[in-house]
């Protein structure tokens, strides 16, 4: 039998060290909110292939439309020969845009790809080249995006020279507030760039990869005024926070703020990779014919997959479901917040069921907090939880569970992790 040891060891001869994996065990199969790796153990999956299966591990809905276009063909490239369901999922994104106005829709592969060609999209519309992100955010690993993301350690520090015209400013967290983000950015406008030299903002509506921190309201409404008042293009990064996670469509639909770009992947396609941005229609058409594109981008296996996907999440009411969801995760956080027998907690945070906590080790830096959240992780692993860390500290638990999840499996990984908050405090 094959075993986790075996593939690992094939794995560190076969597989660059630079792509890391969260865990030591090999897949086998999964199904809704679950996974059996190759030696038949069960986890429960509070990863979701981190936020890509909002409508769980193979959902029928979802194989049967993939199925069914695989019997048709594979691929054409959208750029030789178009297909009906890429024409199909951008007139439904469209009608589904969070903004007013007609709107729409191209289609990538990666997350990368959609945030830098959101950005290429902006440039094209203004005749500008600045790009103005947040501190903590994440938006990819190709070099545009990584010189957006606002975190050196692992994404910048070995690439060399970045895109240049990137800046970045403070997101509101604990002592950093609206004001002071704002005032960082009139510094900004002040010191290395004008506004009118700047093409676009990019922000996501709950920081991903830093730590499921919420944009504030207040500092969205100022950035659309702030674009609005300059010809800024406001773009919403919702690859994450995308497609039910947050109980909404989209993120940014909590604030009521209407951006101009939107990029969006992971749970759009149920697991097959497919990526996009969503936009005003003038922006979009800004780009003359050729301009935009990719071989694979908008596979007809992807589109025929979020047909499905745009469909389940209506069908199973998973918006509501998130919403729910949400409440019940952020009920047992606080209780464990309130206790003094656990590993101290923060309080959650997040919308939606997009909800995570920090580790409060009282007597520890920033580099021991990290530390204990990567073990809370590792003991989740052996005990049969898949759960992941994030954070700019990196000493945040967050919690992705498929919104198809039953409750008694969201307690069963809940379980889990008291138990070892439990255990680690009294080591």
């Amino acid at each position: 039998m094959t075993t986790n040891k075996d593939l690992l060891a094939r794995r560190n001869n076969a597989v660059p060290r630079g792509v890391s994996t969260s865990t030591p065990i090999f897949a086998d199969r999964a199904e809704n909110a679950e996974l059996w790796d190759v030696e038949g153990r069960r986890y429960v999956d509070f990863g979701g292939g981190i936020a890509v299966l909002n409508v769980g591990h193979r959902h029928p809905k979802v194989m049967a439309a993939v199925q069914k276009q695989l019997e048709r063909f594979t691929h054409t490239a959208f750029q030789v020969s178009a297909y009906e369901s890429y024409i199909e999922l951008a007139e439904k994104l469209n009608a589904r845009a969070p903004f007013s106005g007609p709107a729409k829709t191209i289609f990538f592969t990666t997350g990368g790809e959609a945030t830098e060609n959101a950005v290429k999209i902006a440039r094209a519309a203004t005749g500008r080249n600045g790009v103005i992100a947040f501190c903590g955010g994440f938006h990819g690993r190709t070099l545009l995006a990584s010189a957006m993301t606002g975190k050196v350690l692992p994404y910048k520090a070995p690439f060399g020279t970045l895109p240049g015209e990137v800046y970045h400013i403070p997101f509101p967290d604990h002592d950093i507030t609206v004001e002071d983000s704002l005032k960082m950015l009139h510094f900004l406008f002040a010191a290395d760039i004008a506004p009118s030299n700047v093409a676009a903002i990019i922000i996501e509506p709950v920081q991903g990869e830093g730590g499921f921190r919420v944009a504030p309201t207040a500092l969205l409404k100022h950035l659309r005024t702030l674009c609005d008042q300059h010809g800024i293009k406001l773009i919403a990064d919702e690859v994450q926070s995308g497609f039910g996670r947050t109980g909404k469509l989209f993120g940014i639909e909590h604030s009521g703020v209407e951006p101009d770009l939107i990029s969006v992947a992971k749970s759009l396609a149920g697991g097959m990779p497919l990526s996009g941005v969503i936009g005003r229609a003038d922006l979009m058409d800004s780009v003359p014919p050729g301009g935009l594109g990719g071989t694979y981008a908008g596979a007809p296996l992807a589109c025929a997959a979020a047909l499905a996907v745009l469909d389940v999440i209506d069908e199973e009411k998973l918006l509501d479901r998130a919403n729910a969801m949400g409440e019940r995760l952020k009920a047992r956080i606080t209780a464990w917040h309130k206790r003094t027998d656990l590993l101290p907690v923060s309080m959650p945070r997040g919308l939606g069921a997009m909800i995570a906590f920090d580790i409060l080790e009282r007597h520890a830096g920033v580099e021991q907090r990290a530390g204990f959240a990567s073990k809370v992780c590792a003991k989740a692993c052996e005990k049969g939880l898949i759960l992941l860390a994030c954070g700019v500290q990196g000493a945040t638990i967050r919690i992705l569970t498929p919104l198809t999840a039953s409750d008694a499996l969201l307690d069963e990984g809940l379980d889990i992790i008291e138990q070892i908050l439990l255990e680690d405090a009294k080591v």
